[in-house]
């Protein structure tokens, strides 16, 4: 399905919601758990229904780097009364400073492996280069104001945190065949200071965080190998609750025949663990 690609590099990009720190930001690690859902289909979309779980896990350092792991699970329900099963499986490493990346995604259809991609990216002096070894084993480079997606996410918070509302940039993650470069556009609303609600707890109660302010973020993904002359359509759009600490929430992304959103199920949250001198 091209949705859970699609879903990795948005997820992926934007630290899928979750932590992809910086120096001084103070992000926090955790395990997040979000439901999934249908929000709504066009009768040519196909779709019927929509049930999953996304478990995201963020862990690491400024001084050793940054690790995601990733997995979401759907079941889609046509509406012919077949079903589907897709399994995507992601974990990165990106290091503190931002100069090198390395990623690993699985998809799965129905228990079998439909598409891996593998490789490892870091900046050079002039470009930035990428060491493909899945779907193929290959070497190129992409240009060097392309951001991997931790700098990516301290980029959308820091000009969240300087009143900016707009910020257009060109990301990288590995995701779909490897060579995917997605021109972004990211519209920032205004800020509201809360602690952050989380769906299973008793009455919409708060975890053991203090408030802190988030705001509400809508990212479109736009392929730049695509121009065809006129005003061009975002492959997806991506929205949510996008707080100070890296935690998100309250999540949607339209494909624009159909929308899955998610909420915030569980969280917890890890120790930080600082940089020793």
């Amino acid at each position: 399905m091209i949705y859970a690609a699609s879903l990795q590099a948005a997820l992926v990009l934007t630290g899928s919601f979750a932590a992809a720190a910086a120096p001084g930001l103070g992000l926090a690690p955790h395990r997040a758990i979000y439901d999934m859902e249908l929000g709504e289909a066009e009768e040519h979309s196909g779709i019927a229904s929509l049930s999953g779980l996304m478990v995201y896990d963020f862990s690491g350092s400024a001084c050793e780097g940054y690790s995601i792991s990733f997995r979401f699970v759907t079941r889609f329900q046509s509406v012919e009364g077949g079903s589907q099963v897709t399994d995507l499986r992601t974990s990165s490493h990106e290091s503190g400073d931002g100069y090198s990346y390395q990623f690993l995604s699985k998809t799965y259809v129905d228990q079998k492996l439909v598409e891996a991609t593998r490789g490892t990216a870091k900046d050079l002096e002039g470009a930035k280069s990428v060491d493909l070894k899945e779907p193929e084993e290959r070497a190129f480079e992409i240009d060097k104001s392309t951001l991997f997606p931790t700098v990516h996410l301290r980029k959308i918070i820091e000009a969240a945190k300087g009143g900016e509302s707009f910020l257009v940039s060109e990301v990288y993650d590995g995701s779909e065949t490897g060579d995917k470069i997605y021109q972004t556009t990211t519209v920032i609303g205004e800020p509201r200071l809360e602690r952050i609600p989380v769906k299973g707890s008793a009455d919409a109660s708060v975890v053991n965080v203090p408030q802190v302010t988030h705001w509400p973020v809508t990212i479109a993904y736009f392929d730049s190998t695509v121009s065809d002359g006129g005003e061009q359509l975002p492959v997806y759009q991506l929205s949510f609750l996008l707080y100070e600490n890296g935690i998100s929430r309250r999540m949607s992304l339209d494909y624009g025949d159909f929308v899955i959103k998610g909420s915030l199920r569980d969280l917890e949250l890890y120790e930080e663990v600082s940089c020793s001198n």
